[in-house]
């Protein structure tokens, strides 16, 4: 496997352990809403709430072993998550401050500052990693009769532990440095300020293509390299009084995206429609409409954005551009909000009584002149380079009525779930079971694994409601459908 595509696999496994956030942010989000001064002081249950979110921001690593080392094994199997758990525990103890300086013998004083902070998320990933790919290697050894029970699944934890003793070693000698390096580049993002999150801003949606967008989030929203601003913004007060959290500079790795989802990629979606032939307006405004309508209220953007990515990358360059501005100007201007799942209207609400959350309303004006600035922009830029984007094809698609039903496996005896239609007619469209090696999937696309990428039907996915189809390489491809990707992958594994 490529190194592109092996962190393509640690970036989607990072979304297991990054989709509880929502959780938190709900809690803590209402929390706020009751008592936003306080920290729960006024409100017994604003308290409860605001602490019970707290029990996940504050545990993030340990759920990134966790759920990295569940999200890259090969069956999704728990005993990946515990060899996960496991493996973080090992290493944490024995870097410990007070053991690294019994094993070398030091005043706990000189213990270099590194060790004081190993119980951080990229630790957490690390640890996930290592785990995820001892499982996938062991838990199929089968041992003597006389050691049967610890055999498959029940070694990996067993061989995890002992793998970290010396995992832990190595890092006692290396770790100073490769933590002296991720704070030296966190150090060195947030010392140029606005315009290090508007550099941000840009990589963060140029990357969205080849999916190495949460790799990258990962090192500004969570404690990779110290900045971890998500979790120091859900924080809110606490994190003010334990001097975790800034006023006025927490948050400005998020707030910038509040204009994009909400505002400036419903009016590229409106642009396009406009742009449309008129025999294929109706088509188009329906999916305009509800893509655009998803990035609103949620944030997802993926089902709007892929609609140009690849049949006008001029515009997803634009995009990209845009966005780094947008996030530029909202740290710029100290306008602060805050999400747990992606930059839509439900986030910004629930941000909006946080105490780190600074004229939070002045990101809707700023989003109404960025939905004029994409909607122009778009437009002209469609009209002047004659791109091709939706409704604009040469070739167009046959009417729905014409189209002729895809040839999926074939369906059960009983009329099964609109899931279950979906996956036969994925598996069909992509070469069959046959042709499947691994089938993942992230918040809106199969990640899939191919023996022969050529056997995908580009057409026929369309077709079964995609929003557009990635080939990565000889073997990789993605499918874009929306928020049923992981049901619909579930259940074609279970076909497979």
């Amino acid at each position: 496997m490529s190194v592109l595509g092996y962190m393509q696999r640690i970036g989607r496994a990072l979304m297991v352990p990054v989709a509880v956030l929502p959780a938190a942010a709900i809690m803590m989000g209402i929390g706020y809403w009751l008592d936003p001064n306080g920290w729960g002081s006024d409100s017994a249950v604003a308290a409860f709430l605001i602490q019970a979110g707290a029990a996940i921001i504050d545990k993030m690593a340990i759920l990134f072993a966790i759920g990295v080392a569940y999200g890259m094994s090969k069956d999704k199997d728990g005993a990946a998550a515990l060899a996960g758990l496991v493996g973080y525990l090992v290493v944490t103890t024995l870097l410990k401050p007070s053991v690294v300086a019994q094993i070398q013998s030091i005043p706990l004083e000189q213990v270099p500052v590194a060790f004081k902070k190993i119980e951080n998320q990229f630790i957490g990933i690390l640890c996930g990693v290592i785990a995820a790919e001892l499982y996938n290697r062991f838990s199929g050894v089968e041992l003597n009769k006389a050691l049967a029970f610890f055999s498959g699944r029940r070694l990996v934890p067993i061989i995890t532990s002992v793998v970290m003793i010396f995992v832990s070693f190595a890092l006692m000698a290396i770790w100073p440095a490769i933590y002296g390096g991720l704070v030296h580049f966190g150090e060195s993002v947030v010392s140029l300020g606005s315009f290090g999150a508007g550099i941000y801003g840009f990589f963060n949606r140029l990357l969205i293509p080849v999916g190495l967008h949460h790799a990258l989030n990962s090192v500004f929203w969570f404690d990779v390299a110290g900045i971890n601003d998500i979790p120091n913004f859900l924080a809110g007060a606490k994190g003010l009084a334990e001097g975790k959290s800034v006023l006025g500079v927490t948050g400005m790795y998020q707030a910038g995206f509040f204009p994009i989802m909400m505002f400036g990629l419903p009016g590229a979606g409106l642009a396009i429609y406009h742009a449309a032939k008129p025999e294929n307006k109706v088509r188009v405004a329906s999916l305009m409409m509800a893509a655009g309508f998803a990035s609103f209220f949620t944030g997802v953007t993926e089902p709007i954005e892929f609609a140009f990515m690849f049949v006008a990358p001029l515009l997803y360059v634009m995009h990209a551009f845009l966005t780094g501005i947008s996030v530029f100007i909202a740290a710029q201007m100290h306008w602060m909000a805050g999400f747990g799942f992606s930059a839509g209207l439900v986030d910004l609400v629930l941000s909006a009584r946080n105490p780190l959350a600074i004229n939070w309303y002045m990101l809707i004006l700023q989003g109404l002149v960025f939905f004029a600035l994409y909607y122009f922009s778009f437009s002209f830029v469609i009209r002047k380079m004659h791109l091709k984007t939706p409704g604009r094809e040469d070739d167009v698609e046959t009417p729905a009525q014409e189209v002729k039903p895809l040839a999926p496996a074939p369906a059960p005896a009983s009329s099964g779930s609109e899931v279950d239609h979906l996956a036969q007619a994925y598996l069909s469209l992509i070469g069959g079971a046959a042709n499947v090696t691994n089938i993942d999937a992230c918040i809106s696309r199969l990640r899939l694994t191919l023996k022969d990428t050529s056997k995908v039907d580009e057409a026929a996915a369309r077709r079964a409601g995609a929003s557009g189809v990635i080939r990565l390489n000889s073997e990789s491809v993605q499918i874009i459908i929306g928020p049923k990707a992981e049901l619909v992958a579930s259940a074609m594994q279970k076909l497979v």
